[in-house]
């Protein structure tokens, strides 16, 4: 299975056996950094000029041919319009002309999907509670197989990824920020700002307030006298990261309490967050729950979970049409 990942600024095709990661190849896309986010225009033209040899790679690293494929999973959405359809016409066009079925994916199901692969051990055998966090999105699903999944929580603004972004553009780091956060929180005190956690109802999330309370802290702090600015970065890196940590935390925890289950998970690209790791590791010691975190290499967009998804597609034979276009919206259901 061809599995092709482009509903971003991320371009990464994998090839699977079953669930073993064959060869997988990307592209990263740095033009975007110096204008300090993602601009959809310039994501999707480098789509365009990356996919073939992105694919190449993936081939020559996987050591087989396009006649080696048996099937070709894409993304279907959601993401940028631009970006999605460039990976789909390419991933669609490509099922056609050799012959073989296609599998549009919804991205977010595939996030959750990256568990079961075979280097991704334990992978999971219960009923378990699965946050998804992202520069885009943030879910709580109720996940019961790779195919069997439901979302009882959601965010209501911004996601957990986008909140770690904004605060580093207050502070003057380099995009992209979460990771750039996530380092200098290591170096920091936790405890030294308290930064407001807005209280909502249920199992969905809002960050809006925490951004708007980082920054009110962080124009007073800079209107005093400051002999030591670096400290300052930190320290509030840290205080952000465990005041963020915290509420995905306490809701994940919450949701699994609720319907009783003994498993967690964490995925999407903020699940490489040192902290949030931790943390959950910490959850499922305090309470002897199951803790499923994947490696590295598929918290970020990545076309190994895409074709993952495939290969569960193929084997309820739901196929997918070349009439299909991408879906920049696309709620899970």
């Amino acid at each position: 299975m061809l599995g092709i990942e482009s509903s971003c600024d991320d371009t990464s095709i994998a090839v699977l056996r079953g669930n073993e990661l064959l060869g997988q190849f990307a592209a990263v896309q740095h033009i975007h950094a110096k204008y300090g986010g993602v601009v959809p225009e310039f994501a999707s033209r480098a789509h365009q000029a990356h996919i073939v040899p992105v694919l190449e790679g993936a081939l020559a690293e996987a050591g087989c041919t396009l006649e080696d494929v048996e099937g070709v999973a894409y993304t279907r959405g959601p993401g940028l319009q631009g970006s999605l359809l460039v990976g789909s016409a390419f991933a669609r066009s490509l099922a056609w002309s050799l012959k073989v079925p296609m599998y549009p994916v919804h991205h977010m199901r595939a996030h959750v999907v990256a568990h079961w692969m075979a280097d991704a051990a334990p992978n999971p055998a219960q009923p378990m509670m699965a946050l998804t966090v992202s520069g885009g999105h943030t879910q709580l699903l109720e996940v019961r197989s790779p195919w069997e999944m439901d979302v009882v929580g959601t965010t209501l603004d911004d996601a957990a990824g986008e909140a770690f972004d904004k605060v580093a553009k207050m502070l003057g780091l380099p995009y992209p920020g979460g990771p750039e956060v996530d380092r200098l929180a290591a170096l920091g005190n936790p405890t030294a700002f308290q930064f407001t956690a807005p209280k909502v109802a249920g199992h969905d999330f809002s960050f809006s307030g925490v951004k708007t309370s980082v920054l009110r802290v962080v124009e007073k702090a800079l209107a005093q006298d400051h002999s030591d600015s670096d400290k300052l970065v930190r320290d509030v890196c840290a205080s952000v990261q465990a005041t963020i940590v915290a509420i995905l935390i306490g809701k994940l925890e919450a949701a699994a309490d609720e319907k009783g289950f003994k498993a967690v998970a964490i995925q999407g690209g903020v699940s490489a967050n040192s902290g949030l790791r931790a943390a959950v590791q910490a959850l499922g010691e305090r309470r002897g729950w199951d803790v499923h975190i994947p490696p590295f290499r598929y918290c970020t967009d990545n076309g190994a979970m895409i074709a993952l998804t495939g290969q569960f597609a193929a084997e309820r034979s739901e196929e997918g049409r070349l009439d299909e276009a991408p879906m920049a919206r696309w709620p899970m259901g």
